[in-house]
């Protein structure tokens, strides 16, 4: 790759990277209540690990993903959606049957369930499995 072929994109990588991955928690954090959730935001998620690739290289991408591996990621996802069920499991309901909770804030109240370690877990796997996905076409590129 030429050194300034993508000057631009390298120099703005790192903010639009935090701002798409905190959108992506965003959007994590409300999809139990509203549209959006896990697959959505880690479809962001990997949108920002894509980017980083493009902006700099495979190897910093990958660097840069949490475990520094997408099947590392990818496992630990599916680890965490599977067990958002044990509670229920646990409790003689179905598995997959759902718990909630409510969290006081400072100035609200979070409704928190087991709904959102499913997402979390989903999010994780989306994000490992498309970043790695993508990640590793951009290698064979370079």
């Amino acid at each position: 790759m030429k050194p300034n072929k993508i000057l631009l994109l390298s120099k703005t990588a790192l903010p639009l990277y935090w701002i798409v991955l905190l959108t992506s928690l965003v959007i994590l954090l409300r999809g139990h209540n509203e549209p959006g959730g896990g697959f959505i935001a880690g479809l962001l998620a990997a949108s920002s690990s894509i980017l980083w690739a493009i902006a700099f290289s495979a190897k910093q991408a990958m660097k840069k993903l949490p475990f520094a591996s997408p099947l590392n990621l990818a496992a630990c996802g599916l680890l965490l959606a599977a067990a958002a069920g044990l509670p229920a499991l646990l409790s003689g309901q179905a598995f997959l049957y759902h718990f909630w909770a409510t969290i006081p804030l400072f100035f609200f109240d979070y409704k928190i369930s087991t709904v959102l370690l499913f997402d979390l877990g989903v999010y994780l796997c989306i994000w490992g499995v498309v970043s790695g996905y993508a990640i590793m076409l951009l290698e064979t590129t370079e």
